[in-house]
């Protein structure tokens, strides 16, 4: 079915309107390895006795966890807040009220047609430039979609005087890896030239990504200029980024250790690369974040749930011993007691302490960055 999907999306004139069916068949082949362990798992956190009551504990500790993962990287004073208390209903619940802080949508950035941006801001900015975010969505790197994810952050952040970028990428199978890539850095690019026009700062850029976003974001945040992975972007483009925030994201392409592990790389094999590990190990590594770590990548925060089953905890551990032991830069990091994936669209006793935390590391990189540009310029 994926073979054929991609074959007729080829045909002229009617081929890209059934583009829709391969990403359709993707998600299956993505769905038919990761369904069943996540509905057990789910199945079990609901049914076991006491859960209840541990799911409880594990919310209660939301603010806790994230003080602890922002400690020694923000000030204690930025940490000494009334952070937001729990809310029962579903961030999605709030869809249209998040929406009303966007200000100007389908904002091209590239010439193809999927290459689209929402622009999220206040309706009126301070004089000075405002510090710009560029937000990935995930999606399995067969959707890449900005409708519905990050509206929590995205409006937190606007309502705070961020201007926010959240963008729509090409994906597979109709477009083969590194595309995805490519379209994220033409976004950070486009913005590095273009986001004066709407109150932003050119000169400070961060990015941030859920799941396969997360993935997107970290690469991006750590090859900035990187000629290989620049796509069609004319020479002197600027796709450096000034912090990232990787949101259960996934770090890992070359990893087989596990049966989890290796069902992934397969997936990535059939569906996303198109191409064997075996046979082409150069491109998974240069895909890998935790293989592109180096001691001068950007601020990083990241933030996962020990409770996800599609991307565990343990891919997210391993990243940040890697980027603390490498890293000039500050990293953060904040781990959910019992958070699954997507928590920021389904569980609202987590997601407004989550974008509260995300703002307090950005607007203390942003300060930094402020200060050392005002002592280069005296």
């Amino acid at each position: 079915m994926l073979a054929l999907s991609v074959a007729s999306a080829s045909l002229p004139v009617v081929g890209k309107h059934l583009e829709p069916f391969g990403a359709m068949a993707a998600m299956g082949v993505w769905g038919f390895r990761h369904l069943p362990e996540f509905v057990t798992a789910s199945a079990k956190s609901w049914v076991a006795p006491g859960n209840g009551d541990l799911r409880k504990a594990e919310r209660e500790q939301t603010t806790a966890a994230a003080q602890a993962g922002l400690r020694g990287v923000v000030p204690a004073t930025d940490l000494a807040i009334d952070w937001p208390a729990p809310d029962s209903m579903p961030p999605l619940w709030h869809t249209m009220e998040y929406r009303r802080d966007v200000y100007r949508t389908s904002v091209r950035y590239g010439d193809d047609p999927a290459q689209l941006l929402d622009v999220w801001r206040p309706e009126n900015l301070p004089a000075q430039p405002a510090p710009v975010l560029l937000f990935v969505p995930g999606g399995a790197w067969v959707h890449g979609g900005r409708m519905l994810q990050g509206y929590a952050l995205l409006s937190h952040l606007a309502r705070q005087g961020w201007v926010c970028l959240s963008i729509d990428y090409r994906v597979a199978p109709h477009h083969r890896w590194p595309q995805h890539l490519s379209d994220v850095k033409a976004a950070i690019a486009w913005a590095r030239a273009n986001v004066d026009k709407f109150g932003g700062d050119r000169h400070f850029v961060a990015v941030a990504g859920c799941s396969a976003g997360g993935h997107l974001a970290a690469l991006a945040g750590l090859t900035p200029n990187q000629p290989d992975l620049q796509g069609d972007l004319p020479d002197g483009s600027d796709t450096s980024v000034d912090a990232v925030i990787g949101i259960y994201g996934r770090y890992d392409w070359e990893d087989r250790s596990t049966e989890e592990r290796a069902r992934f790389v397969d997936f990535l094999e059939r569906v996303v690369v198109g191409r064997t590990i075996d046979r082409h190990p150069e491109i998974y590594r240069q895909a890998s974040p935790i293989a592109q770590v180096h001691p001068d990548a950007p601020p990083f925060l990241v933030v996962h749930g020990t409770g996800d089953s599609v991307i565990p905890v343990a891919q997210a551990r391993s990243f940040v011993d890697r980027l603390k032991a490498v890293s000039r830069s500050a990293v953060g990091y904040i781990e959910l007691p019992g958070a699954g994936h997507a928590f920021d669209m389904t569980d609202g006793a987590r997601t407004g302490a989550m974008s509260t935390a995300i703002g307090l590391f950005l607007n203390h990189i942003h300060r930094n960055r402020a200060i050392d540009h005002t002592k280069a310029v005296i």
